[in-house]
């Protein structure tokens, strides 16, 4: 009996489905085989950029170098000098606590930054998600209510504070200016807070008095501040020097305010290259 050939055609078709079926296996294990052996170039390690302070991409300036446009403080105290805003306080001509506050902007989550120098025994600050016009709290010296007359709320400023004062170990730390909670994270500290009723130390940074060789007395130092819901992150010339973290939304931290600078005792302080990025 002859066998059962099959026609040329049908030959064709069923060489033409092995070799798919045998190129489906090649690639469903060989190739995935081999793809398994590379590693996946989208879950690499990779480190941050490296720190540039002078990067302004997505900032804003809001200091021209040259004037005062957008600010408001008693001009007894402030001035623009060799471009940068300078307050001074003297014993015959004493500011007492002088701020002046940036009106153009008001901003809550932002990262900000800028340079700044203290001369003298005294101290400075930048305050963020401030606010003027609020009774103010302190006692005011004799010789400060003498030479300057009745407080003007306008020129006074409530709220968080990035000090620094390179004489004394405040430098870094978180500030709540005009209320009654005042220092909440000291330099080197991460504080959890709840507004007045409570704040606890959740962990170190380092220690105090070690940190503060990073700041320059009488120099320029290069100062970021980050904003991000009831987080605050110090960080002076890239070194962190104190985290707060309010979770009281009712609490004066967690306003969105203006930015500003303060004057307090007999020093001059002067701020430059102030850059913001706000995001809300």
């Amino acid at each position: 009996m002859m066998p059962n050939l099959a026609s040329p055609s049908s030959i064709r078709t069923t060489i033409a489905g092995v070799v798919g079926f045998a190129i489906a296996l090649t690639l469903q294990y060989g190739v995935a085989a081999t793809i398994a052996q590379q590693p996946a170039r989208g879950l690499q390690f990779t480190e941050p950029r490296p720190l540039d302070f002078t990067d302004h991409d997505g900032y804003v300036s809001i200091f021209d170098g040259r004037t005062l446009e957008g600010w408001d403080g008693n001009p007894k105290f402030w001035r623009v000098e060799d471009g940068a805003i300078v307050g001074e306080s003297t014993p015959e001509r004493p500011s007492g606590n002088s701020y002046i506050a940036y009106r153009r902007m008001e901003a809550k989550d932002f990262t900000l930054k800028f340079e700044i120098k203290v001369e003298g025994t005294g101290g400075s600050g930048l305050q963020y998600r401030s606010r003027t016009g609020l009774p103010w709290l302190a006692n005011i010296a004799a010789n400060v209510a003498a030479f300057n007359g009745p407080v003007n709320l306008d020129w006074m400023m409530t709220g968080p504070q990035a000090d620094f004062w390179p004489s004394r170990v405040y430098t870094g730390q978180f500030y709540s200016e005009n209320t009654p909670m005042r220092i909440l994270a000291w330099r080197g500290q991460v504080v959890e807070g709840f507004g007045e009723r409570d704040k606890r130390l959740m962990g170190t940074i380092g220690d105090r008095q070690s940190l503060g060789n990073i700041v320059k007395p009488g120099d320029w130092n290069q100062y970021t501040v980050l904003a991000r819901g009831g987080t605050f992150l110090h960080i002076v010339n890239g070194q962190l020097l104190a985290v707060m973290i309010d979770d009281d939304p009712a609490s004066s931290n967690n306003w969105s305010g203006q930015f500003g600078i303060e004057i307090e005792a007999t020093t001059k302080v002067s701020v430059r290259n102030l850059w913001v990025k706000k995001l809300r």
